[in-house]
């Protein structure tokens, strides 16, 4: 069952990307903050970035992308990104996400990859499923600026 929701969340993901115009990477901000709220607000959503850190190097699939990496600023930057997305007060001043993941060779089945493990830890967390697929909604779109290798 938990493998078909994932599947089904997964797909959600590449439908709501497929509805955003190619020109947008980047939503208007929310105009409210319910998944902010069910995160559990930037105390929440930072115990998820520490959690999806530990199983982003823990999971073979994303090892590579993630070992050198400063894994301080890495939570500390997803958080503010994800606080912003959620409706939250916080303001992203991280790298945009082209340019910064140019360099690299990241297919579509890498980022499906790091999806998993974002649902992983949401779920570890009990953040409510609406609130999941509004979030992963909201950063669906990223997925184009990410992506680049066939």
């Amino acid at each position: 069952m938990k493998q078909l929701i994932a599947a089904l969340a997964c797909s959600l993901v590449l439908v709501a990307q497929a509805q955003v115009p190619a020109s947008s990477s980047k939503l208007p901000p929310p105009t409210d903050d319910s998944v902010y709220q069910a995160f559990g607000q930037k105390a929440g959503i930072r115990a998820l970035m520490e959690d999806f850190k530990n199983r982003l190097l823990a999971d073979p699939r994303m090892q590579a992308f993630f070992k050198d990496s400063d894994r301080e600023r890495l939570v500390t930057q997803l958080t503010d990104q994800l606080c912003y997305e959620a409706g939250g007060p916080c303001v992203y001043k991280g790298a945009a996400m082209k340019p910064f993941h140019a360099g690299m060779t990241i297919q579509r089945e890498d980022f499906n990859a790091l999806v998993e493990v974002l649902q992983l830890a949401m779920d570890a967390k009990g953040i409510p499923f609406r609130a999941q697929n509004a979030m992963l909604a909201r950063l669906a779109p990223m997925h184009r600026d990410i992506v680049n290798t066939p």
